[in-house]
């Protein structure tokens, strides 16, 4: 039997899936313009998450996709009125300039100029995609350029990093900025490069306080807590009871951080600290609204032991988080990280040591 992940090189490979995925993103624009749909049906995009990590437009040639932007040019050259507006991914709203160029079957047309970093995609979530369609339809937006935007993985390119512009539309929440390892203006631009290039929030996790500095005095407007940061908190509020519960105070800069993530995904959780397994009577005191909950986070160092407790009097979905605090044989977690996968309770989830972010994500895919 033919085998396409061990038969094929890796370039073939991404070719296939590249094709693919073209395919299912015009057939898709098709359907919207031939008046078939009324909006841009999204499910049919869901398979971009499923390419590697290599771009596969730099394994594409051009003249692909050349004759379909020839239909395309056919269906809306009548409704053209407006000059397109579209710009690229790098800073400012200017219109794009554009080139002229020719294709690979000797066609001739016009290519936006190259923007200030490389970019492989514009803001991509489910708003803008249904922008995109729309100005499509309305002649605002050639189809050229709609095909240009639809068919490159959409990521970009800045100081070092690779933004993934995508991660909005496949997992409801934009890319995390993780601040460890990075220059402070380092994480300024790639906080800026999704603040500019995108609709939703913004998360940088874990900074120092010089990255803190250097986000803040060009950004401003966040929402600071701990080494957490939030631009743009959602303005819909989602009702789902979260609650976060900690076996000590020491347990709080991780529930910090759980907490400011939820709120990235419009959730309000409370917090419910310093209730551990050695006063026991502290958790008895808070059961009703604990118990109460949609989800728990539970948040404990030493021996771990809460998770198991809280598991064991909630029927809702149990997230633990172990932490690096305790004495001696704690090991800087290691101990209630054990711990909590051999928990008594049944279907306790258990994330990575002092992973509040984390704990925070698998509520929100859960709640989702």
């Amino acid at each position: 039997m033919f085998d396409i992940d061990h038969d094929l090189s890796r370039d073939d490979q991404f070719m296939i899936e590249g094709q693919r995925v073209l395919s299912e993103v015009h057939h898709a624009l098709d359907r919207v313009l031939d008046g078939h749909n009324s909006h841009l049906d999204l499910a049919s995009l869901d398979s971009v998450q499923h390419i590697g990590s290599r771009p596969v437009w730099n394994v594409l040639g051009i003249d692909e996709v050349v004759l379909r932007h020839e239909r395309l040019m056919r269906e809306c050259s009548e409704g053209a009125k407006e000059p397109n507006t579209s710009r690229h991914c790098g800073q400012g709203s200017a219109a794009s300039p554009t080139t002229s160029r020719t294709f690979a079957d000797g066609t001739a047309g016009s290519a936006a100029a190259e923007p200030t970093h490389t970019c492989h995609d514009e803001r991509v979530d489910e708003t803008t995609l249904r922008s995109l369609v729309d100005s499509v339809r309305a002649g605002t937006t050639s189809p050229d350029d709609a095909m240009k935007q639809l068919r490159r993985l959409p990521f970009a390119d800045i100081e070092g990093a690779s933004v993934d512009h995508h991660r909005h539309l496949r997992q409801g929440l934009p890319e995390a900025v993780y601040g460890p390892g990075k220059q402070p203006k380092q994480c300024a631009a790639i906080v800026g490069e999704l603040l500019t290039n995108g609709t939703g929030p913004v998360l940088l996790t874990r900074a120092d306080k010089e990255q803190r500095a250097a986000c803040t005095e060009i950004h401003g407007g966040a929402t600071e807590e701990g080494r957490t940061l939030l631009w743009r908190a959602p303005i819909g509020k989602l009702s789902a009871n979260v609650v976060i519960v900690t076996a000590g105070t020491s347990d709080l800069p991780v529930a910090t951080e759980a907490a400011l993530t939820l709120q990235a995904y419009g959730l309000q959780p409370s917090v419910v600290p310093d209730v551990g397994v050695a006063g026991l009577h502290r958790l008895l005191a808070r059961l009703d609204e604990i118990t109460s909950a949609e989800a728990v986070i539970v948040i404990a160092g030493m021996e771990g032991a809460l998770a198991s407790v809280v598991g064991g009097l909630t029927g809702a979905p149990v997230v633990a988080v172990p932490t690096s605090v305790g004495y001696g044989a704690a090991f800087e977690g290691v101990t209630a990280l054990l711990a909590m996968h051999a928990s008594c309770a049944s279907g306790v989830t258990v994330v990575g040591i002092d992973n509040g972010f984390g704990a925070a994500c698998a509520v929100a895919r859960i709640l989702k």
